[in-house]
């Protein structure tokens, strides 16, 4: 199969998005289907666009956005990013923009555009996702962490910290065997346990993450080292922790507050 290069637009982004976009775009050329920036004809460039863009990626948090609310006639396939996105975008992403995913999104997008226009020599099971090695290249690419037995709250506020902590894998365990198989799998750079489940031994999984993954930080939380408990049952609870070798031990529910120290030293 031929090599296709797809062009894409980006409207708006900050400079980190860029630059992690920039890293998919130059991880793809390896791939049979890869994606370069398009640059407008009146933009200086060396190598100026023969083609107009197949893709458009749109910020919906800056100010141009509001003129890809209207429906062109005819172009390139819209993919926004944010919120409050225009009924005929072809994609939507959420931020922190999980750039494997995207990269995965695109294909699909381009793949679907090819059927539409009846070239069906395009095989919609290709290219292949990205290597590990091309995965760990992305921003973030080779920081993961565990959640084990979360609260479907407390995830999305774990999620949304570790995101800005760079932190871009995040898996989470809803029992008991799922967190070992995890553990005896990845690399972490960061371990939350909570331990008021009991439908998993969140002690014996804390310990055995210690162990296995020194290199991660852990974090416990359990509603009882806030002051629903007694000044007695809390410091049983940080010294049980302290022993297990937690790096600290927070109250639930879990706040971005309570995290925020701890996420700046990933």
């Amino acid at each position: 199969m031929h090599k296709q290069r797809i062009l894409v637009s980006a409207v708006g982004f900050t400079d980190v998005e860029r630059h992690a976009l920039n890293t998919v775009f130059r991880l793809s050329q390896e791939r049979e289907l890869a994606y370069e920036p398009w640059v407008p004809p009146n933009m200086p460039s060396a190598n100026p666009p023969i083609n107009e863009a197949q893709v458009i990626l749109v910020d919906g948090d800056c100010a141009e956005a509001v003129l890809f609310h209207v429906r062109p006639p005819e172009g390139p396939r819209l993919i926004w990013v944010g919120d409050d996105p225009p009924a005929h975008a072809w994609r939507v992403w959420k931020r922190p923009i999980d750039w494997a995913e995207a990269l995965m999104d695109l294909d699909a997008v381009f793949a679907a555009h090819q059927v539409d226009s009846g070239l069906l020599d395009l095989d919609i099971s290709l290219p292949a996702g990205l290597t590990a090695a091309e995965e760990q290249a992305l921003p973030g690419g080779d920081r993961r962490a565990l959640i084990v037995a979360p609260e479907s709250s407390e995830a999305a506020c774990l999620r949304e910290c570790l995101a800005l902590a760079a932190v871009r894998r995040v898996d989470e365990a809803a029992t008991t065997e799922t967190a070992l198989e995890l553990m005896a799998r990845h690399r972490y750079v960061c371990g939350v346990f909570n331990l008021d489940n009991h439908q998993v031994d969140g002690w014996a999984l804390m310990r055995f993450f210690v162990e296995r993954q020194p290199q991660a930080m852990t974090l416990a939380a359990s509603q009882w080292a806030g002051p629903v408990a007694n000044w007695w049952t809390r410091r049983r609870m940080r010294r049980s922790a302290e022993q297990v070798g937690t790096g600290a031990l927070l109250p639930r529910p879990l706040t971005v507050a309570a995290l925020a120290p701890w996420m700046e030293l990933l």
